[in-house]
């Protein structure tokens, strides 16, 4: 009997797919995942599995030693001869190691293998994919790949954009909440990292892209910390309406010492009208204080105020955005607590565009990671002000100046 703390998560890896594709950021446990149930796998029967990675020059670069060490875990010394090279089972399985770059002879002669592991798939090459995956052509053959993201336009990426929807493959972000045994200290480290550097934290510990960190809007600005509200404070709630796959965003905040603090937050996905009283009446005191939301749904608003709820539409005007954001801006800091975690991840995220070929970061902002940050706009209207931008004339009204 082998008793493996394996993550439900990866419970697909037993199943039978052409494509196995993991990713995610630390603490998720892919390695050792995967190394587990390879070693499971290859004890069912006689298989041949190849570990690979994009550069390789001796087994010390490999997953030889993790191998090993789940060997011993998992307490099947009996079962595995552990080579310098090679780690053969008593019933005719092996794993072998190689790297993929530089070595296109050794990798077009293996042959009869069940399963290639690609790990750290995140520095494979595409002539390295093109080369691999025709290789593993025996019946039943899968191939498996696990990475933490590195670059969106990685050709792990492209292959995983494509793989998504097809019916031999499972494709799935894991991370440390996947993770049952995640350890508490490496969640320290985790919590550590997301105070002092929550760029550095969105790619290390949720599996983001590496981005350049002076194209986040709100670098550095934005902590995540335990607070208490005071008495007799100043409420303001904002509204960002969902549409289709979009959330919608109740935001509750109040200003304290030239900071911006946000103590409650609800998101909620395909709400119907009639659930949105019961959903804002999870944030206390919403009924006693204005409201202000996107005025883009002047009947969902009406609605609501026939519901008892102060609420109106936020005022929008050309730039309101660019100007909602540099009054964000102007506070000292934004305090987040952390039961409003959706809208922390945001302000990690929110970014202006980058040009993808000269890297130039341009004065435009995503529209993504933005529905509780625009609710949080839509809730400070009235103190955003209107920013006074050249006029934009028409050849008529430039006559009529000309005239006078």
């Amino acid at each position: 009997m082998i008793k493996a703390q394996i993550p439900r998560v990866y419970a697909p890896l037993f199943q039978p797919y052409r494509y196995k594709l993991f990713y995610g950021g630390r603490g998720g446990a892919k390695s050792w995942a995967f190394a587990s149930v390879l070693l499971i796998l290859a004890l069912k029967e006689p298989i041949r599995i190849l570990c690979c990675r994009e550069f390789q020059n001796s087994t010390r670069q490999s997953v030889h030693q993790l191998l090993i060490e789940q060997i011993d875990h998992l307490n099947l010394s009996a079962f595995f001869d552990v080579q310098q090279q090679k780690i053969k089972g008593i019933n005719g399985s092996e794993f072998i190691f190689m790297g993929l770059a530089r070595n296109i002879q050794g990798i077009k002669s293996t042959e009869n293998i069940s399963i290639a592991w690609v790990e750290e798939a995140q520095t494979i090459s595409q002539s390295s994919l093109d080369l691999l995956i025709p290789t593993i052509r025996a019946p039943r053959s899968e191939l498996w790949f696990s990475w933490n993201p590195l670059q969106e336009d990685a050709p792990i990426e492209q292959l995983r954009s494509r793989l998504i929807d097809d019916n031999e493959a499972v494709v799935k972000k894991v991370g440390w909440q996947d993770n049952p045994w995640f350890p508490d200290e490496l969640d320290a480290e985790r919590r550590r990292l997301l105070v002092y550097d929550p760029a550095a934290y969105e790619h290390v510990w949720e599996g983001s892209f590496q981005t350049r960190s002076d194209a986040l809007v709100f670098n550095e600005r934005v902590v995540v910390q335990d607070f208490e509200t005071p008495d007799h404070t100043r409420f303001y709630y904002g509204v960002d309406w969902g549409f289709a796959k979009d959330p919608t965003a109740l935001i509750r905040c109040f200003i304290l010492n030239h900071q911006l603090y946000v103590d409650y937050e609800i998101f909620g996905e395909s709400i119907e009208i009639d659930a949105l009283p019961n959903m804002f009446d999870q944030i206390p005191d919403i009924r006693r204080w204005p409201i202000r939301a996107d005025s883009a749904r002047p009947e969902t608003i009406s609605y609501l105020a026939r519901q008892g709820f102060n609420i109106r539409g936020a005022k929008k005007w050309a730039g309101s955005i660019e100007d909602g954001l540099a009054y964000l801006k102007s506070f000292r800091q934004i305090v987040v607590h952390p039961r409003c975690p959706k809208i922390a991840q945001e302000f990690r995220r929110y970014a202006y565009q980058v040009d993808r070929l000269t890297l130039d970061i341009l004065p435009k902002v995503e529209d993504a990671n933005n529905h509780g940050i625009d609710a949080l706009r839509y809730a400070l209207d009235g103190l955003i002000t209107h920013k006074a931008r050249a006029p934009v004339f028409t050849k008529t009204a430039l006559k009529q100046l000309g005239a006078r």
